[in-house]
């Protein structure tokens, strides 16, 4: 909970910040900077709060129950036939 709250911040005030400098800035190389930030900052978040692993063991547990709702599919579909 507290690592959504910590990641909706930093968000929230990435945007208002590239908000601000949007306004006040001419330049789109300045845009560029800030775009590149953002998104290694967005990595960055993605990297730490999300392990690899976790994910993985997620994917899987929900392959595992798709297989298993495809076969159950699969047998109504035959015995309808």
């Amino acid at each position: 909970m507290i690592e959504t709250a910590i990641a909706g911040a930093i968000s929230l005030v990435i945007g208002v910040s590239g908000g601000v400098l949007a306004i006040n800035s001419r330049s789109t190389s300045r845009m560029d900077q800030i775009d590149k930030r953002i998104d290694g900052v967005e990595l960055r978040l993605a990297e730490k709060y999300v392990p690899r692993q976790e994910l993985a063991n997620a994917l899987q547990k929900m392959e595992d129950h798709m297989i298993r709702i495809e076969s159950k599919l699969d047998q109504i579909a035959l015995r309808n036939n």
